[in-house]
C-alpha cells in the first residue's frame, strides 16, 4: 500500500457535485428532522397544558370526595350522588391526555398499533365524559349562577360530542379514515372545552370581575364555539392540503 493510497483513505469524503462534505449534509438533514419532530410535539404539549386547569380542578374535587371534606352548599350535590362526577373527572382526564397524542402524525405512523389501542380507550372515555356531563346537567341541583341558558348549552354541546364520537367510530368501521378523523377532532374539541372556558372566564375576571348568570353562560358557550372553530379550520386545512399533495405527486 502506497502513501498515496493511505492519504486517499484518510481524506474526508466529499460530494462529487457540490464539493461539500457528506457529514455537513447529514447534519443538516438530521437537524431538519429534529426541528420537525419538535414542532409536531408542540401540539399535544399545548393541548395538555390547555386541559391542565380542569384536570387540577377535578383532582381537587376527587380529593374532597375521598378525604371527607366539609359539605357545603356548593359541593353537597356531589356528596349526595358521587358516582357521576367521579366518572366524569376520570374519563375526561384520560380523554384529554390520550387524545392529545393522536395529534402527532409521525407518532401515529410509527406506532399504528398504539393508535388503535388508544382509540379503543378514547371512544368509551369520551362517551362516559359526555353522558355523565349530560346526567349532571339534568339531575344535579343547579348551583348559584347557572341558569337555563347555560343548561341548554351543556345539553347541546354534550349531545353533539356524543354524536361526533358515534359518527367517528362508525366511519372507521367503514374504513373511511377522512370522516373518522374529522369527527374525532370535533369530539375532542368539545371535550377540551373546559380548558378554553377557563381562559374565557379569566379574561372576564380581569376586566369585569365575577360574571353574572347571562355572561357566565356566554363565556362557557364561547369556549366550545372557539374550540369547534379551530377544529373546523384544522379539518378544512387538511382537506385542502391533501389534493394539492396528490397533484404534486
Amino acid at each position: 500500500m502506497t502513501d498515496e493510497s493511505v492519504t486517499g483513505q484518510l481524506r474526508s469524503p466529499q460530494s462529487p457535485r457540490s464539493g461539500r462534505p457528506a457529514d455537513d449534509r447529514n447534519t443538516a438533514g438530521t437537524s431538519a428532522v429534529v426541528s420537525s419532530t419538535r414542532a409536531e410535539w408542540f401540539v399535544p404539549a399545548a393541548l395538555i397544558v390547555l386541559s391542565a386547569v380542569p384536570m387540577i380542578a377535578g383532582a381537587v374535587r376527587l380529593t374532597e370526595l375521598t378525604g371527607g371534606a366539609e359539605i357545603t352548599p356548593e359541593n353537597a350535590r356531589f356528596f349526595a350522588v358521587p358516582l357521576p362526577v367521579v366518572l366524569h373527572i376520570i374519563s375526561a382526564t384520560l380523554y384529554g391526555v390520550l387524545g392529545a397524542f393522536q395529534f402527532v402524525p409521525r407518532f401515529r405512523r410509527r406506532r399504528p398499533g398504539w393508535h388503535r389501542v388508544a382509540g379503543r380507550v378514547l371512544v368509551p372515555c369520551g362517551l362516559v365524559a359526555a353522558l355523565s356531563g349530560l346526567w349532571m346537567t339534568l339531575f344535579y341541583p343547579r348551583p348559584d349562577g347557572d341558569g337555563d341558558l347555560l343548561a341548554v348549552f351543556r345539553l347541546l354541546f354534550g349531545s353533539v360530542m356524543v354524536l361526533a364520537l358515534v359518527l367517528g367510530f362508525a366511519a372507521i368501521r367503514r374504513r373511511n379514515v377522512v370522516r373518522h378523523r374529522a369527527w374525532m377532532i370535533r369530539g375532542y374539541a368539545i371535550g377540551l372545552g373546559a380548558g378554553t372556558q377557563a381562559l374565557t372566564h379569566l379574561f372576564w375576571f380581569l376586566f369585569f370581575g365575577t360574571p353574572g348568570e347571562f355572561p357566565r353562560a356566554l363565556l362557557v358557550g364561547a369556549g366550545w364555539v372557539i374550540n369547534l372553530a379551530v377544529a373546523e379550520w384544522i379539518i378544512r386545512r387538511r382537506s385542502a392540503v391533501r389534493p394539492r399533495t396528490r397533484l404534486s405527486s
